[in-house]
């Protein structure tokens, strides 16, 4: 009852998660064309939310002794590199089309578990990533010869391969004793993304006078602080920790793949917002994404012969003195825990990812 529970509020934590990251690029894009140079989008977005999450990093301070590695990387691949290389790609190509480009990160996940962690995966993981993947094949057209900005491509794919990053980290250490707090990684993270990114982004040459103007939102002019604060709470401060928290309920593989569904919230919110319209082979792409997450998070877990199954979140399952199943996490070669979950039960690695 207690993992069931779990995982039920591991979904609904994964999809406030999605909701919140997809409407990220509609609110930014306005501000893009209003005159911002993406880099400065991205580092208000990262510096706004490192403040807001301060007091955060000071009551969890001993993680700079206790886990340096993973806040540095957490910082420069889950905060610094998707968000530069996400924005930077809606520059030159559609909200939606970035989003799902980078949202071919569950196959990279899987990649990972199966040839860096040496585990199997179930039919059902795997399945659901071979329908996001095709889906992702259909929005950019694939058969037209990549009819979409090649820059603006590889920097989504960039985004993408960053995302990896983000949901390995965000499960790392989960069997330990004292695991690192979520809350805690994500402030420090976005405190060193924000670090990283001043010295990239070079703020002082920003117009900040955009900011005290109003920006075009489909045909409406809306204020552009309005847009930036949307983008800071919104889509940073809560997306981050309802997604970090849910990797830690679910795992990075089942994670993952809900998480495709920010993708389909997105291009639905550009259609509306910004009138960013897609043919239907496009459409059915978004459709297929979308039950490939489906399948993914909600086929039965299989029993495994072997060491934990990603895709699986019963297998080798030991009762912990809550009543929670307990697994045993294996750790990758790189030291990245790639099994287990945190908060009342946890999981056998199995999920995707913003």
């Amino acid at each position: 009852m207690h993992a069931s529970q779990g995982r039920s509020a591991g979904l609904g934590l994964a999809l406030a998660s999605a909701f919140a990251f997809g409407g990220s690029g509609v609110a930014a894009k306005p501000l893009i064309e209003a005159g911002l140079d993406p880099l400065h989008v991205v580092w208000l977005r990262v510096a706004g939310a490192a403040l807001v999450m301060l007091p955060v990093a000071w009551r969890h301070r001993d993680l700079l002794r206790r886990k340096p590695g993973l806040l540095v990387g957490f910082g420069l691949l889950a905060v610094a590199g998707v968000q530069a290389f996400y924005f930077a790609s809606l520059s030159r190509i559609p909200v939606g089309v970035a989003l799902l480009i980078e949202y071919l990160a569950p196959a990279l996940v899987l990649g990972w578990v199966r040839f860096v962690q040496r585990r199997p995966v179930t039919r059902a993981a795997a399945l659901g990533v071979v329908l996001a993947v095709g889906g992702l094949a259909c929005v950019v057209q694939v058969w037209s010869g990549l009819s979409f900005d090649l820059l603006g491509l590889l920097l989504a794919l960039a985004a993408a391969c960053c995302q990896v990053g983000y949901f390995v980290l965000s499960d790392q250490g989960t069997d330990e004793a004292e695991p690192a707090d979520p809350l805690g990684v994500i402030a420090y993270g976005l405190l060193i993304g924000a670090l990283v990114l001043t010295a990239v982004a070079r703020p002082w040459g920003m117009d900040t006078s955009i900011l005290a103007g109003r920006a075009d939102l489909g045909g409406s002019s809306v204020p552009a602080w309005l847009l930036l604060g949307w983008i800071v709470l919104i889509a940073t401060v809560l997306a981050y920790v309802t997604g970090v928290v849910s990797v830690r309920r679910l795992s990075p593989q089942v994670a993952g793949v809900v998480a495709c569904l920010e993708a389909v919230i997105a291009t639905v919110l550009a259609w509306v917002l910004l009138g960013e319209h897609l043919d239907a082979p496009q459409l059915l792409g978004g459709a297929l994404v979308l039950v490939g997450a489906f399948i993914a998070q909600s086929t039965a877990p299989k029993a495994a012969s072997g060491g934990p199954v990603a895709g699986s979140d019963g297998a080798n399952a030991s009762e912990g003195p809550d009543g929670a199943g307990e697994a045993t996490a294996s750790t990758g070669p790189d030291g990245a825990v790639g099994a287990g979950t945190e908060g009342g039960e946890r999981l056998s690695a199995g999920r995707t990812t913003p």
